[in-house]
């Protein structure tokens, strides 16, 4: 029994092991690393804790408009010596409880704070959706620049391993006196600069792979490539002006803005309630028992009901500089929603003529792909008959690998482009990414 007991518990210890090799060699989709990112990013954390922090400050305005209580008491003995005839000391006590309570009922200040609290709490979720739009941005860009450095490696390393063949064969034809040594040296060089670029190539994999295991919060990432037929010519029907039109409404920095010039306004109305007149209902009850040390005991039971009216005659013009104060900063904050207004818009159009060039540019790259490879055919055809020299077949290969590494970047950038427009357009959301999640290969 021991025997079996010890034998299940190396297999459960090899699957174990074969599973969390399994997944860590498995690629991941961009989904599910944006989950992991949730879990790690501090600047997302921080404001999903802002927003938290913001429902607590709601309830506290609101406190403002509620009724309040306290209860109070006090114990107290003395102890009287009487020098002349000690007798006569005493030991009086004293015991009082009390039980106060009060209820708004005109206070425009507490009114304003609470809707005041009330915009805090919209505030707090534009500022939360701002932060989970970056979020989806950043490391939609963080994944696919790892992509790119992936794909830019294997480009180097294709073209160095066609520089090399042809090194090879300048080298052959050289020994055999068919080229000079010309083509053996410019194909020596070739190869030098691929194998430097192939470096460079590996160290900015290896960056670019760290940035986004620092984003999600892993140690090993492995990003799904994009697959070769995957159409990201998808971007929305509309023209510039309607993207626009739905930034002006749903973008996060806007919303933010025209929050803070309301809660702006509601300040106004807080400093100029600092004129105005308060009521409140108040109510007590209390219990007073004292005793003088001998005979004498007082008990006494006291309830009370009334209004408190209090009026402000003079604040030594504070009040009155409070409200200039307020309506300049009011003036602000319309300005500021101005100024956002205007940064949304050119960010929309930036992000929408970027993602339409970049679609042109994609279509311009295939293109330019066919006739680089045709461009090497005839090249190295030309160069095997005669009427070509090695440069011009080193040139072509070149061209074409610079080609597909251009094209590869630019598909890559215009899927983030299409992200950051619906970024500025404040419609970017985590279903967005599982759309993306479509055009990888697991």
């Amino acid at each position: 029994m021991k025997r079996n007991a010890m034998k299940l518990r190396n297999l459960t210890l090899t699957l174990a092991l074969m599973t969390a090799y399994a997944g860590a060699s498995q690629a991941q989709s961009l989904a599910q690393l944006y989950e992991a990112a949730k879990g790690h990013d501090a600047s997302y954390k921080s404001a999903r804790s802002q927003f938290d922090a913001s429902l607590a400050r709601a309830e506290q305005a609101r406190a403002l408009l509620r009724p309040s209580a306290n209860l109070g008491g006090n114990l107290s003995k003395s102890d009287v010596e009487n020098l002349v005839n000690p007798a006569a000391s005493r030991q009086p006590q004293s015991r009082n409880l009390s039980l106060n309570g009060s209820q708004p009922l005109y206070r425009p200040g507490n009114q304003a704070s609470y809707e005041q609290g009330m915009k805090q709490v919209g505030l707090a979720e534009a500022q939360l959706k701002i932060a989970e739009q970056e979020l989806i941005v950043r490391l939609s860009q963080a994944y696919f620049d790892v992509l790119t450095a992936q794909e830019s490696l294997n480009f180097v390393k294709a073209q160095k391993s066609a520089v090399s063949e042809q090194l090879a064969a300048a080298k052959r034809n050289f020994e055999v006196g068919t080229s000079t040594i010309t083509d053996t040296r410019e194909a020596q060089a070739r190869f030098d600069l691929v194998t430097a670029q192939e470096i460079a190539a590996e160290n900015d994999l290896r960056v670019k792979r760290g940035i986004l295991a620092d984003t999600v919060g892993m140690t090993e990432v492995k990003p799904q490539p994009l697959t070769a037929g995957a159409n990201i010519d998808r971007l929305q029907t509309g023209s510039v002006q309607s993207w626009i039109s739905q930034s002006m409404e749903e973008n996060g920095n806007i919303t933010q803005a025209r929050i803070a010039l309301e809660v702006a306004r509601l300040e106004i109305q807080k400093a100029q309630a600092a004129e105005k007149p308060t009521l409140d209902l108040t109510a007590s009850y209390g219990m007073a028992r004292f005793s003088n040390g001998t005979a004498v005991q007082v008990n006494n039971n006291t309830a009370t009901i009334g209004l408190a009216f209090n009026m402000p005659l003079y604040t030594g013009q504070a009040s009155q500089n409070r409200i200039r104060e307020t309506v300049a900063l009011e003036e602000k904050a319309r300005n500021d929603l101005e100024a956002a207004q205007r940064n949304v818009a050119q960010t929309t159009r930036t992000a929408f003529f970027g993602v339409e060039s970049g679609l042109s540019q994609i279509k311009a790259l295939q293109a330019a792909e066919l006739s680089s490879q045709s461009a090497l055919d005839a090249n190295k055809l030309g160069y095997q008959v005669g009427v070509r020299i090695n440069i011009d077949v080193l040139n072509s290969q070149s061209q074409l690998f610079q080609t597909k590494r251009d094209l590869t970047k630019a598909r890559h950038d215009v899927l983030v482009g299409q992200l950051r427009l619906r970024q500025a357009a404040g419609v970017l959301k985590a279903d967005d990414i599982k759309n993306l999640d479509g055009l990888l290969r697991p």
